[in-house]
């Protein structure tokens, strides 16, 4: 290469041919930031307004498992077709949700709202995701993805607290309804960076059929639903229906992932499992955070807020910090400390919840969490795309964030069964064994992380 041409090559994601897509998709990224974190604040008090603190987990394991239906649509429709219509149809139907759920005067309609939401939420990931592997070169997708990361800093940082306000004083369906405002400028924003990207050459099928992935995903989703209405259930068969529920899910995640992810095959399909690992022992210990610090140690919404305020800036700033250091340290190592960082949060978390230390060891805790979390969920995205030829880019990626969702849904429906279980809700026993349930997961997420190997980077 001549020096006039290496001084013209794109040096970074705000250059030239991609500042626009980085700046739109960013965009997209600090919408559904706040929203994830701005719900995960309020729903203690929407379950108690609506009635439906025995659905509480549902709420937010609704979600994800529509979320696997739009990822697999997303992914099929990527790879045939493109992403960019992809993206426009996921952005509309979470917009969507946020108006079922911010005006639903039941439980039920509210759950509707965000079965709804989770469904353009799950394509939005993937949809994204995708137009990265086809738009940006290797070496610039572990500075995209930590600025995706670094996207949820400005939310983090004022979206729990402004929640837990707007929640107390103008109700908490103004959380959903005004974040139904801020999607139109973020598309506008969008639009023309969406134009700019070459049209799409259509690939030859893979030999995956769509029909049939789109219904092991709705089967997928189906069951993820029944293991959460076990956790409301007693006696036996509370232990028929999860048991039955979680067979029927791993046998629907199995078409849905590469081949012997659930049997830790090294390389693509190690990664993959750890994905949903990892993502299923942080998710089902956050969503709890809000209610153990209001329940048991008399925190206001918006100071418990604060846990996660702390871990969102954690998250996106080691997600910079790991995008600056590049090639200096390898997937694997990053994936590890990651993990280990993610893991020691938890046990954190359930120490103190165990022992009732001061509540701000938790929101400490959690920082180092959110801080792991964003070492290693960037280099696992990467890892992804190092194993994935072009034709392969909308499957992993549905795969990558199928594992991700689905792994969420099903550790938060397993760790509302032990809610349920171990004690009356809101008792101390319940939260302990939750957390400790999320601890357990956080643990074979470190040791399947043994089994990831380093694959050459392309060109």
């Amino acid at each position: 290469m001549t020096r006039p041409e290496a001084a013209a090559r794109p040096q970074g994601i705000l250059d030239k041919p991609y500042r626009l897509v980085s700046i739109g998709a960013c965009a997209l990224i600090v919408i559904a930031a706040f929203e994830q974190l701005a719900v995960t604040t309020i729903m203690p008090a929407i379950a108690r307004d609506l009635d439906g603190l025995a659905l509480y987990a549902l709420a937010f394991a609704g979600p994800l498992a529509s979320g696997v239906i739009g990822m697999v649509l997303a992914g099929d429709w990527s790879d045939r077709r493109g992403p960019v219509k992809a993206l426009y149809a996921s952005v509309a139907l979470f917009a969507l949700g946020l108006v079922i759920a911010g005006t639903a005067p039941t439980m039920p309609i509210f759950l509707a709202g965000r079965l709804v939401q989770g469904l353009g939420g799950g394509a939005l990931t993937v949809a994204l995701y995708v137009i990265v592997a086809k738009i940006y070169p290797p070496r610039l997708q572990p500075k995209i993805f930590g600025a995706f990361a670094a996207a949820w800093v400005v939310p983090a940082l004022v979206g729990p607290f402004i929640a837990g306000v707007v929640g107390q004083y103008l109700g908490w369906r103004w959380v959903f309804l005004g974040v139904v405002v801020l999607v139109l400028p973020a598309m506008a924003m969008v639009l023309p960076a969406m134009r700019s990207m070459a049209p799409h050459d259509r690939l030859e099928p893979d030999g995956r059929s769509s029909t049939a992935r789109a219904l092991w995903a709705v089967l997928l989703a189906i069951a993820i639903l029944g293991l959460n209405i076990a956790a409301d259930l007693d006696g036996v068969a509370r232990w028929v229906l999860a048991t039955g529920g979680l067979a029927v899910a791993l046998v629907a995640l199995r078409p849905l992932l590469p081949a012997a992810s659930l049997r830790l095959r090294r390389g693509l399909p190690s990664v993959i499992a750890m994905r949903g690992l990892l993502a299923g022992a942080f998710m089902s210990a956050e969503v709890y955070l809000p209610y153990v610090l209001t329940e048991r140690f008399g925190l206001t919404a918006a100071l418990a807020g604060l846990a996660l305020s702390f871990s969102g800036v954690a998250w996106g700033s080691s997600s910079l910090a790991q995008g600056r250091l590049g090639d200096r340290v390898s997937h694997r190592t990053a994936i590890r400390i990651g993990i280990l960082g993610a893991t020691a949060a938890i046990g954190v978390v359930l120490l103190v919840t165990a022992l009732e230390l001061p509540a701000w060891v938790i929101i400490g805790g959690w920082f180092l969490g959110g801080a792991g979390m964003g070492f290693a969920y960037p280099r696992i995205t990467v890892l992804t795309f190092d194993y994935s030829t072009p034709a392969e880019q909308g499957f992993n990626s549905s795969a990558l964030a199928i594992a991700d969702s689905g792994g969420s849904a099903i550790a938060l429906a397993l760790g509302a069964v032990a809610f349920s279980v171990a004690g009356a809700p809101g008792s101390q026993p319940s939260f302990v064994a939750t957390f400790a349930f999320s601890l357990v997961a956080g643990i074979l997420a470190l040791i399947v992380s043994a089994r990831v190997s380093q694959r050459p980077r392309r060109a």
